[in-house]
């Protein structure tokens, strides 16, 4: 339950909307840390499908000029990859807890 509301509280963190319009240098840094955060991930062997397709949807969006979707798309995708780093992190140790002994 406490993972659930934490994942849950990371991906409505990520998702809040911002007040101003974002430009192309918002949209490179959001995609970097969420780049960042998916090879994190990806290095831990524990990267969501969903964070690569939401990475490609942010370089779609901002390729087209769409900054505001970009950057949207980016921090879901960073939201999405931290969380993965998490779930890898709680469960390297947790498994041990289900195990018969």
């Amino acid at each position: 339950m406490k993972r659930t509301l934490t994942l849950t509280m990371l991906l409505a963190l990520s998702l809040a909307p911002s007040a101003r319009a974002a430009n192309e240098a918002d949209y490179k840094a959001a995609y970097a840390a969420a780049e960042a955060a998916s090879r994190e991930a990806a290095g831990m062997r524990n990267q969501w499908t969903t964070t690569v397709s939401t990475l490609a949807a942010a370089k779609k969006a901002g390729d087209g000029g769409d900054f505001d979707g970009a950057v949207a798309a980016a921090k879901e995708a960073e939201a999405l990859a931290k969380a993965s780093i998490f779930q890898a992190a709680s469960e390297k140790e947790a498994w041990k807890a289900m195990e018969i002994r």
